[in-house]
């Protein structure tokens, strides 16, 4: 982790938190900020960890994620440019609620919790906004538990392989191909179960016909069948 001293006031204005102050309100808070560098695998902070103030995602991909005491790891999220990070114990006090490491190699713009509160005191609709993203947040992890509650393993996994397809999917003469984003141990993260039921799972799609997998290629041969297990779980 490196920290780094050029203009932070324009990374600020991308910031969805910020994208509505003046210049010279930028110029300000730019002057409480500090740039901080990330190599990919890199933590941010770790859950349980006393905060120290907000992070801001300016160039990168983070990942926020919990362990349980076994080591396996639950992805909440993963936020990119624009994205903030660790609001909620930037108010409360407490400590961070879960840990950030860095996807790729980021760029992350730190202001303490201290000149965060202060700035807040000065401009309320910033705070406000803050409300906003922390009520996203916790729809999106209310989301997450549902998902983990009442849907199988193999439900998960049908549902992310169709929202690739249809987002990122190339059409061909055998059916719909794309590749996986993440490795099966990454999408077992984010799915809440490990990499071998993933594995698994692909391999009994594959043997009923549904899809073909070459590593982290994915043809899928029934695309109407595939949907239809979402429509018979549902």
């Amino acid at each position: 982790m490196r920290p780094e001293h050029p203009n932070l006031a324009a990374s600020l204005q991308k910031t969805g938190l910020f994208s509505n102050l003046t210049p010279s309100e930028l110029q300000l808070l730019a002057a409480r900020t500090v740039r901080k560098l990330f190599s990919a695998g890199e933590l941010l902070f770790s859950e349980g960890e006393p905060c120290t103030g907000l992070h801001i995602v300016s160039r990168g991909k983070v990942r926020i994620f919990k362990t349980s005491i076994s080591g396996r790891e639950q992805v909440l999220a993963v936020e990119g440019p624009g994205s903030s990070v660790a609001e909620l114990p930037v108010f409360d006090g407490g400590p961070y609620p879960a840990s950030v490491v860095a996807v790729e190699d980021s760029e992350i713009a730190f202001i303490s919790r201290r000149d965060f509160h202060a700035y807040c005191m000065e401009h309320p609709d910033v705070a406000l906004k803050v409300l906003a993203v922390v009520g996203a947040r916790l729809r999106r992890l209310v989301g997450i538990i549902e998902e983990l509650s009442f849907t199988t393993i193999r439900q998960r996994l049908v549902a992310t392989l169709v929202k690739i397809a249809q987002a990122q999917g190339q059409q061909t003469p055998h059916g719909i191909e794309f590749r996986l984003p993440d490795s099966h141990q990454e999408i077992a993260n984010q799915l809440g179960t490990v990499r071998e039921l993933i594995s698994r799972n692909l391999m009994r799609l594959q043997a009923e016909g549904l899809i073909e997998v070459d590593a982290r290629r994915i043809l899928v041969k029934d695309m109407t069948g595939l949907s239809a297990l979402l429509e018979a779980s549902s």
